[in-house]
């Protein structure tokens, strides 16, 4: 009998960030022997984001683990519905309903002390006279509110190094839950001062996910990366077939 694919772990950083989020995590993965793809999430709309992700997943041949931090959590919401995606996994992330956008979610609960940090900033929209807006987090709030149990100097490029989320993915509604038809894990960060808590454990209780929480801040590949590997890995072992 021939041996199951090796999956390969997708990993899809949030907003405010890049795939460096996953420094942490990445060696504990391949040390497990497991092949890893983390791509640059353009950051420009929920849609568009779910696309461009997608077309990495198809670019990968067998089957695929496909991991969301935060706003990663969305789109791999949307980007799950591909053939070849196995399982999901959240990390401190949202879990869309169909028709449910970011804002409507977040906006069951109480507010983090993200909502107060946020800086709008115009851009340049191609092809067009008008402007987009791009939201990031103020540099000098970014963190406690992100990463207060990482290395601060590390918090520290990281707050002024971020990967702006244009605003006009708070609004945009998913048009799938690929929770609903994909195994699925989630991760509580249980100091998670970016996102509420809540949120992470009401989405993933409504969409059915075998949970774990875990006492770290939103940044829980950095601060706690066997942790997120060992979720990982469990993906991996349950869905292998």
């Amino acid at each position: 009998m021939s041996r199951p694919a090796r999956p390969t772990v997708v990993l899809v950083h949030g907003a405010f960030a890049d795939a460096s989020s996953f420094a942490r995590v990445i060696p504990e993965l391949t040390a497990a022997g497991l092949d890893v793809v983390a791509p640059a999430v353009p950051n420009r709309g929920l849609v568009d984001d779910a696309a461009y992700v997608a077309s990495v997943i198809r670019a990968v041949e067998g089957p695929v683990i496909l991991v969301g931090h935060s706003y990663g959590g969305a789109v791999i919401t949307l980007a799950g519905t591909e053939d070849n995606v196995r399982a999901l996994v959240y990390l401190a992330g949202y879990a869309l309903e169909e028709g449910e956008s970011l804002g409507e979610l977040q906006g069951r609960f109480p507010d983090s002390g993200l909502a107060d940090a946020l800086v709008h900033t115009p851009f340049p929209v191609a092809g067009s006279t008008g402007t987009g807006t791009d939201v990031s987090v103020e540099a000098e709030k970014f963190p406690a509110l992100f990463a207060a149990d990482v290395d601060p100097g590390l918090a520290a490029v990281l707050a002024v190094s971020q990967r702006p989320l244009a605003a006009r993915a708070f609004s945009e509604a998913a048009p799938v839950a690929a929770w609903r038809t994909k195994p699925s894990w989630g991760l509580v960060a249980s100091r998670d001062r970016t996102i509420n808590p809540d949120v992470e454990r009401y989405g993933y209780e409504r969409a059915g996910m075998t949970t774990v929480e875990v006492d770290s801040s939103h940044l829980v590949m950095l601060a706690q990366p066997e942790a997120v590997a060992e979720l990982i890995q469990e993906a991996v072992r349950v869905t292998a077939h």
